[in-house]
This record gives structure tokens, C-alpha cells and sequence, in this order.
């Protein structure tokens, strides 16, 4: 489906083997690890920062911080829970710190939903145009729900951990945010 967006290759345990070995790489000091890294999930960071800041440029040099950061908070990852999660912790936390910061919120522009990286399924300027109108008609936490867990593949339990959420709200506003964009996609689809 339009969704359907990786961004890693494999299953769901060989990408957190993955991530957990980079993640242990880079704590060594490795700038390949991290290079690596950053390639594999670079995508979901933005989208995060993305969904908090709601400012491409913005979101653009929180994805950059979120990786200096990585690099250096690497040694205190624990290799327990979900790397991902971890990775978009730390991503997410600068975006509040930096919403707090300048203590604003703006909506997405047009353009600024343009910005986000189209590595997933390939889908035409069409499509592309209608999946970012369906999604700019969610609320901003449902969007945010269903960014994560399309974009980066977080399974709902760790996208409530990650939003500090309980799970029933996550699975709510998710299955309220998939009727959403069907009845928006199918009414579009319509015309």
C-alpha cells in the first residue's frame, strides 16, 4: 500500500541486529558505522522531527543534531529494547528541546511536506500529492502515529513508549487515522 515505507532491508530482527552492531560500532568511534547508520535511518529521523517541528529546514538540521548526537550518546545505548526506538528518542527529544526553544508551532506548508524524503515505495507526483493531502487532514498526533509506524516500521507498543502514550491511545488513533485517510482516499479516488 501507499504505506508501506522501509527503512531498513530484512527482517525485523536482522534490522535490529543491524542497528544494535552499529550502534555498538560507532560507541567504538566508528564514522563508517555512523555513515551507515545515518543511510539506513535518516528517513524516519526526519519524519520525526518533521511531525514536531513542522519546518523542513528546521527538521532538516534536527536530523543532522540527532545523529551528532548519536554519535555522541552511543556509548549509553543498551542493546535491550529497539534500537530504532532509541535512535528516535534521541531525535525526538531534540525537537521538543527545540520547540520549547522557540516555543511556536506552525503548520506544514505545502512544501515543506514536499521535502520529506520519498525513498519508500515509488509513487508518482500524483500519488505523492494525494497521500500528503490525506495525511495533512490528521490531527497532528494521529499523523504522527501513522508517520511512525509506516515510515519507520516502530510497532505500536514502541511508538507509545516513544510518545510517552498508552498503547490503547496509540491503537486508537491509529485505526481512527487509517478510516480517515480511506474515506479522504477513496473520496478523492471518487472524482
Amino acid at each position: 500500500m501507499l504505506l508501506m515505507a522501509q527503512t531498513t532491508k530484512g527482517t525485523g530482527k536482522e534490522d535490529r541486529e543491524a542497528l544494535d552492531r552499529l550502534l555498538i560500532e560507532i560507541a567504538a568511534g566508528s564514522r563508517e558505522a555512523l555513515a551507515e547508520l545515518y543511510h539506513r535511518t535518516r528517513t524516519a529521523v526526519y519524519g520525526i522531527t518533521l511531525s514536531y517541528v513542522k519546518n523542513a529546514h528546521d527538521a532538516q538540521d534536527l536530523t543532522q543534531d540527532a545523529f551528532v548526537r548519536i554519535w555522541e550518546k552511543a556509548p549509553q545505548y543498551r542493546p535491550q529494547g529497539s534500537p530504532m526506538a532509541w535512535i528516535l528518542a534521541v531525535a525526538r527529544n531534540l525537537a521538543l528541546m527545540a520547540l520549547r526553544q522557540r516555543e511556536r508551532q506552525a503548520d506544514l506548508s505545502e512544501e515543506e511536506w514536499d521535502a520529506i524524503p520519498a525513498e519508500g515505495p515509488a509513487l508518482s507526483p500524483e500519488e505523492r500529492e494525494l497521500l500528503q493531502t490525506a495525511l495533512a487532514a490528521l490531527e497532528e498526533q494521529e499523523r504522527r502515529i501513522v508517520v511512525l509506524h509506516a515510515v519507520t516500521g516502530l510497532k505500536h507498543r514502541e511508538i507509545a513508549q516513544l510518545l510517552e502514550l498508552p498503547l490503547a491511545t496509540v491503537l486508537s488513533k491509529y485505526h481512527r487515522a487509517l478510516k480517515k485517510l480511506k474515506v479522504r482516499l477513496e473520496g478523492d479516488d471518487a472524482r
